[in-house]
């Protein structure tokens, strides 16, 4: 594994334990610097060859994961190789699919899932988890 992201990078969200994982919107040009070691993307249909390891979770665009069980296992797994390794997760716009993906590998790093939200508004975007039914999945996620 290489180091880990620099912290200042753009989309960089630091969790509780140390961890840093970067979100951000595949709609965009890749971000000039490093690259992930491990990518999760969610996305409603499986996204292109990255030149890193990646796992897809079927995701529509504004709504919840298709297979919650898989999104579980697949968040658990970002979250182990986030600890010695560059993670990011991405969906289209970087901000929705992603951000309640990052709320939820916050509760898994520890933020009660009642603040789960806040905490990645705070710390990666403030219009991070888009919806109501987002919202209320992170509420609602076990770790």
């Amino acid at each position: 594994m290489s180091d880990a992201w620099e912290s200042a990078a753009k989309g960089v969200l630091r969790l509780p334990s140390g961890r840093l994982v970067r979100g951000r919107g595949l709609r965009r040009p890749l971000p000039v610097g490093q690259r992930p070691d491990f990518g999760l993307y969610l996305q409603g249909r499986r996204p292109p060859e990255m030149e890193w390891e990646a796992r897809w979770v079927r995701w529509p665009d504004f709504w919840l994961p298709t297979d919650r069980a898989d999104f579980a296992v697949a968040l658990r797994e970002a979250w182990r190789r986030a600890e010695t390794g560059r993670v990011e997760v991405a969906c289209g716009g970087g901000v929705g699919r992603t951000g309640t993906a990052l709320a939820c590998l916050a509760i898994l790093d520890g933020v009660p899932s009642g603040e789960a939200v806040a905490y990645v508004r705070r710390h990666y975007a403030p219009r991070a988890v888009e919806t109501p039914w987002q919202a209320r999945f992170v509420a609602r996620f076990k770790p």
